[in-house]
């Protein structure tokens, strides 16, 4: 077992009643697209990641407001594209 999947099994495990089932811990962000943990660590730092919200010292994402910050990311890049080619 992977220690992301170690850490959502945790998590699940604690949950029984699903209230955490839509949020992900930051390793298992980080895997998703790509980047270390301590980028979404500094990235938190300067507030130009994904949202995420702290309890005690997990930290966790929300899936539909990464979903959200990542079409988010995809407009500012084409919207910074059409202004370039005018």
């Amino acid at each position: 077992m992977t220690h992301q999947t170690e850490t959502t099994a945790a998590i699940s495990a604690n949950n029984p009643e699903g209230l955490l089932d839509d949020w992900m811990p930051r390793s298992e962000l980080a895997g998703i697209i790509g980047v270390s943990a301590d980028t979404l660590k500094r990235w938190e730092t300067r507030r130009i990641g994904p949202p995420c919200i702290r309890i005690g010292r997990k930290v966790l994402y929300r899936r539909g407001a990464v979903r959200d910050w990542l079409l988010d990311q995809e407009s500012h890049k084409t919207a910074g594209r059409r202004r370039a080619g005018r």
